[in-house]
């Protein structure tokens, strides 16, 4: 059923555009990314706020490409969104009038508060699940926050704080000292209810941060979203890159594209974690275009059902020949069966749960090193709702494939559980996948009695009984089938 929408985001600095495609109702994806520098608040926050007609004009050039390749990915609805630079234009509704009449585009100016509440409304259905946060989203002209309590949204406000505003005002006139105060005095205006030692780092400048950090302990992943922190450990080094020269940035790992307003914005997210007193930090990926497309197909509640994850239906829909439904049956049965060997207390047996319905989702690919190829897809594709340290134990139960050891185990053993609970968790999903071998689909029931596991219903299995044979226990146990 894949249908396929355009969000474009037009800011002060930059404008956008993420490409989503629906799998089934509520699963999707994205499969295109675009930006293009337009420098909208350029030289505007000495004017007035108006926007040049050079800005005006590459607006529209961006605009326009950005139809065509909306157009040429064939999707179905183009959501156009301007934000702080064309709140603060007196002349947006010349901008407004030329994307219509030139393009056929209904640009649309979104207020700080909606802007503040998509960003939201992105962290609480994509980030891994937390009880409450508040989510700081720095453009170049100003500050969005949410604060999110109880898995709703309980306010959300924009403040005058981008880093593009900044960087005219004060790092431009070289009146650094300046800056810090303006921020402070800012944040004042913040409510007392904005308090969370959680805080949700949402845009390209925090992304960037995060992404140096991630580069600067080796981190062995490479996906920003969901990456998280305690801030009090980099603390000093976020200080330091917001005092550093721009000949310095480089050694911070920050790419050249983000050396003109990485400081204007590492200056705002201290002043930020300061006013909200976080303690922990979350990176989101998902940030304004994602709130965007999910208020669109979640209306009206705009949150997904209970117990429904995007990332692993989108990978089921797109990918998968079978549900897995037995699989994941019998590994759930036999993790509580097995509990008096493995004693975990029913740790891990959601990430069990994922690993078993998603072993098979390179099948697609080949017979061949099917497992290898599945912990991949889990690697670079379960991307919402999970932990950095929930996916790589996925792919990791997948990729051990029931034997003793795996690279993939020594790639993330820094976020995995220990190598004796990886394998426990890899032999169960694979003594699961072995008695579902001739797809039969049977009901069997199971139970540990005497250092005997008794799987009953199973006579038959033929071809299980022999692949179980061969399989290496993680401790020492009979099988017995009845």
């Amino acid at each position: 059923m894949a249908k396929r929408t355009a969000v474009i985001d037009l800011g002060s600095n930059s404008m956008r555009m993420a490409i989503f495609e629906k799998t089934s109702r509520y699963a999707f994806h994205i499969i295109g990314e675009f930006k293009m520098k337009v420098r909208l608040g350029e030289g505007a926050y000495e004017h007035g706020g108006e926007i040049s007609e050079k800005s005006m004009q590459k607006a529209c050039e961006a605009l326009s490409e950005f139809k065509n390749i909306a157009q040429n990915y064939k999707c179905s609805k183009i959501f156009a969104m301007g934000t702080s630079a064309l709140r603060d234009a007196p002349n947006a509704g010349e901008l407004i009038s030329m994307a219509r009449k030139e393009l056929g585009i209904n640009l649309k100016v979104v207020s700080g508060k909606d802007e503040a509440t998509f960003g939201g409304v992105a962290a609480l259905n994509l980030l891994e699940p937390l009880e409450e946060f508040v989510t700081l989203d720095i453009g170049g002209g100003s500050a969005e926050l949410a604060l999110v309590s109880g898995g709703k949204i309980v306010d959300a406000m924009s403040l005058n704080l981008g880093t593009v505003r900044l960087k005219e005002l004060f790092f431009d006139k070289k009146n650094l000292n300046a800056a810090a105060p303006f921020i402070k005095e800012a944040f004042k205006s913040l409510p007392k209810n904005f308090k969370s030692k959680n805080l949700v780092a949402i845009g390209g400048s925090l992304r960037a941060i995060s992404s140096a950090i991630m580069s600067a302990q080796d981190y062995p992943l490479k996906t920003v979203h969901n990456f998280a922190y305690k801030f009090q450990s980099h603390k000093n080094f976020i200080e330091n890159l917001a005092r550093a020269s721009v000949l310095e940035l480089g050694k911070f790992g920050i790419k050249k594209d983000r050396f003109d307003t990485i400081r204007e914005g590492a200056l705002i997210f201290l002043g930020a974690v300061d006013a909200v007193g976080a303690q922990n930090i979350y990176t989101s990926g998902a940030g304004f275009r994602e709130g965007v497309f999910l208020s669109d197909i979640l209306r009206p509640t705009r949150k997904f059902p209970p117990n429904f994850n995007p990332s692993v239906r989108s990978l089921q829909d797109r990918f998968l020949l079978d549900d897995n439904k037995t699989i994941v049956k019998y590994a759930k049965d036999l993790f509580a069966a097995l509990e008096p060997l493995h004693g975990l207390d029913g740790r891990y047996e959601s990430e069990l749960a994922v690993a078993a319905r998603l072993h098979s989702v390179a099948q697609c690919l080949g017979f061949y090193g099917e497992h290898a190829s599945s912990a991949f897809f889990v690697l670079n594709a379960l991307n919402y709702g999970f932990s950095h340290a929930q996916k790589c134990l996925v792919a990791a139960i997948i990729a051990q494939n029931g034997k003793k050891s795996s690279s993939e185990f020594e790639r993330f053993k820094n976020l995995l559980p220990s190598e004796e609970v990886v394998r426990w968790l890899s032999f169960i999903l694979a003594l699961a996948k072995n008695l579902d071998a001739n797809c039969a689909h049977k009901k069997l029931e199971f139970e540990f009695i005497n250092h005997t596991l008794q799987i009953y219903g199973a006579k038959e299995l033929f071809m299980a009984k022999e692949n179980i044979k061969k399989m290496t226990k993680p401790d020492t146990f009979a099988i017995c089938f009845a």
